[in-house]
């Protein structure tokens, strides 16, 4: 007889590619399991495939602590985080001094 399964989804986004897959997990996966099932490397051949292995994780935008331990639950969306870009506190800074400097032209 095959075990009961639980619906999960892991989402993943670039600036021009997103991607949500839809999978079917055995209960007590935890959340970097489920992220690794979910194979997204194939999806973003792009990046390494090591980064998904590593990268941070939530699960409704908030942050998880310790994916490797988290147990996912029937219906929620692991997601997983990459690193930013620019510090938001420095692009705050750049706009308002762009903001700053139109304002005197």
């Amino acid at each position: 007889m095959a075990a009961e399964r639980i619906t999960v989804e892991v989402a993943f986004a670039l600036p021009h590619k997103q991607r949500v897959v839809a999978l079917a997990v055995l209960p007590g996966t935890s959340a970097r399991e489920a992220v690794l099932q979910a194979n997204l490397a194939a999806l973003f051949p792009e990046l390494p495939e090591a980064s998904f292995a590593s990268a941070p994780l939530g699960i409704f935008g908030k942050a998880l602590r310790d994916p490797e331990a988290r147990v996912v639950e029937e219906g929620e969306r692991i997601e997983v985080y990459r690193p930013l870009e620019i510090d938001p506190k420095a692009a705050r800074l750049a706009r308002a001094r762009r903001q700053a400097d139109d304002s005197m032209t």
